[in-house]
């Protein structure tokens, strides 16, 4: 579970990425609400962790404002010294899913992301269908292929499901691995090639093309 984290108190920033760290989230934290939307365009998240009372000109909330047009629809939890019940509803109106006041207790901070987790997912359609023979459950990760099963292992059903989820975007090999693999993981160089390869053995050879020099990209499914 990838979680950005914004917010410029050093001492805080450090604590929460630490603490969720532990936790097994893989957390990339920004200082400014300018360096996180540079990093919405290069790497996907599962969950925003957005601070209110960002420095630079942009505040949580327009930073807030600005992935929502992004289309990013991600979770997004509020962190804030202000407590308010104004401050409460501009936040929750502008997108916020969950709203936290500081000082607040690290145990009920790890509570409700994983309550916006599990929002997340009931939420969500089971079933997914790209185009018309590719159909993919969420609930039981299985993978369909004109009514037939496909057997992925893990990694290859995770890998095909962000690029169809993504599709039409180019994302490098670098990218693929950090959505991969665990910080810390040895990753074999040509691992995420073994895997494309797997996938498009098993499903068909064109699902996913590769933009030399550049990445992969799932552009259009097979009718």
């Amino acid at each position: 579970m990838r979680v950005l984290l914004v917010e410029d108190d050093s001492l805080l920033g450090e604590g929460l990425e630490t603490a969720l760290t532990h936790e097994n989230y893989q957390v990339y934290w920004c200082r400014t609400a300018a360096e996180a939307l540079k990093v919405v365009d290069l790497q996907v998240f599962d969950l925003f962790v957005l601070d209110i009372g960002l420095p630079g000109g942009m505040d949580g909330f327009g930073l807030l404002e600005n992935l929502r047009k992004k289309q990013h629809r991600q979770p997004v939890l509020l962190l804030t010294a202000r407590d308010s019940s104004a401050d409460k509803v501009k936040g929750l109106d502008a997108g916020a899913d969950d709203y936290l006041s500081k000082p607040f207790d690290l145990d009920e901070l790890l509570a409700r992301l994983r309550a916006l987790q599990r929002r997340a997912v009931n939420r969500e359609t089971t079933v997914l269908n790209y185009g018309a023979d590719l159909k993919i459950d969420t609930l039981d990760r299985s993978v369909t292929y004109r009514n037939q099963p496909v057997s992925l292992s893990r990694r290859e059903y995770d890998l095909l499901l962000f690029l169809l989820e993504h599709q039409r975007q180019i994302f490098s090999k670098e990218q693929l691995e950090e959505r991969l693999y665990a910080w810390g993981d040895e990753v074999a160089s040509n691992a995420v090639e073994v895997h494309i390869h797997n996938i498009r053995k098993k499903i068909y050879s064109q699902l996913i093309v590769t933009v030399r020099g550049v990445g992969y990209v799932i552009r259009d499914i097979e009718p």
